[in-house]
């Protein structure tokens, strides 16, 4: 018989490995996971256009599913043009800005009648504006490179899951343990497609009530901050404080006066404390099941190993691990231990000792 501490040792190399194998491969892997990501956009799309009719009458599947892949690449190529052109301007635009920002410590150094004052350069490295921007810049000329590479990921996908389930049901020794898998796929579909659907409205909510804010107030480069909005809404908690900085760090140093900057940064605080505190978790309700504690150390593992990308997809990979493990017995305490009330349901039939 297996000791527990072998088991252990064992259990942690295992981890560990895996670990190194996410972090060493990640540029093999980002582009596949994306690549996932958008087939199962495709798809999810395409059932929402197959519900679309009049009557008894229902757009067939050969023509919503086309239609679900045109939307979803059409989108995408319009949003990371606007990005690139508006990063392209604020690259320009990026010493301008750090001069002013140099202005404006000067300016409170001598309000505060300081007799050693703090320069811009005390703070950061010379230049950290424009490379602040020309790294924002690379990330998206990064992401445009890869978007062949993630193309004919996504064509492959969509070619051969019409053999997915016969695939998925062959690894399995009885129809028994292959109708539990079956189930435990569904709901961990279920709890993805409702936590998506839900996070991609109230970000694109999120994206537009900022852009309409900063394009009233007349401060440039609105569509990309709200594009960062959007983006930012999925990373949790952190990441609608980030989408408030940037755009009211940007009017402090575009405006002579404090007003626009007040007026932003009350205005996107608003947006961000309404959606994310009081309209959200009434649309998302108590489906993930997720320990808040959790939530944030899983934002700070994934953000190490995956970065942006790793952070934005922290929820839906800690919801499919806390459904995976409810599933397997040996498992289930990490799954208790990652919930948010230790209430994670039954094993299934076919997983329970005896079956």
């Amino acid at each position: 018989m297996r000791s527990p501490l072998l088991t252990l040792t064992l259990t942690v190399f295992l981890i560990s490995m895996v670990g190194w194998l996410l972090v060493v491969g990640r540029s093999l892997l980002l582009p596949f996971i994306i690549a996932i990501i958008v087939w199962y956009m495709i798809n999810a799309l395409s059932n929402v256009y197959r519900r679309i009719g009049y009557g008894n009458f229902h757009l067939p599947g050969l023509v919503a599913f086309p239609l679900a892949l045109l939307t979803i690449f059409s989108v995408s190529t319009f949003v990371l043009d606007i990005v690139a052109v508006n990063l392209t301007q604020l690259a320009q635009d990026a010493p301008t800005y750090q001069r002013r920002l140099e202005e404006l410590f000067t300016q409170a150094a001598d309000l505060f009648h300081l007799n050693d004052p703090v320069e811009l350069r005390d703070l950061f490295p010379d230049s950290v504006v424009p490379r602040m921007v020309t790294a924002g810049a690379s990330v998206v000329t990064a992401i445009a490179g890869s978007a062949s590479l993630v193309f004919i990921y996504v064509l492959f996908l969509l070619l051969e899951q019409s053999t997915f389930d016969r695939k998925f049901e062959k690894l399995f020794a009885t129809p028994e343990r292959a109708k539990a898998a079956f189930a435990i796929r569904a709901e961990i579909n279920s709890s993805l497609m409702h936590y998506f659907t839900i996070k991609t409205a109230v970000s694109v909510a999120t994206g537009v009530l900022t852009s309409l804010v900063l394009i009233a107030i007349g401060l440039p480069y609105a569509a990309l901050f709200g594009f960062i909005a959007f983006i930012l809404n999925y990373i949790p908690t952190i990441g609608s404080l980030i989408g408030v900085i940037f755009p009211s760090l940007l009017a402090i140093v575009y405006y002579d006066t404090l007003g626009p900057f007040l007026i932003i940064a009350t205005g996107l605080g608003l947006i961000q404390f309404s959606i994310g505190n009081l309209i959200e978790p009434r649309l998302m309700g108590a489906n993930l099941n997720l320990s808040g504690l959790v939530i944030m150390l899983s934002l700070a593992l994934w953000g190490a190993i995956w970065g942006v990308v790793g952070m934005v997809l922290c929820v839906p990979l800690t919801v499919m691990i806390v459904i995976v493990c409810s599933k397997i017995e040996a498992a289930r305490p990490v799954a208790v231990l990652l919930s948010e009330n230790g209430e994670i349901g039954d094993l299934p039939a076919a997983t329970q000792p005896g079956s």
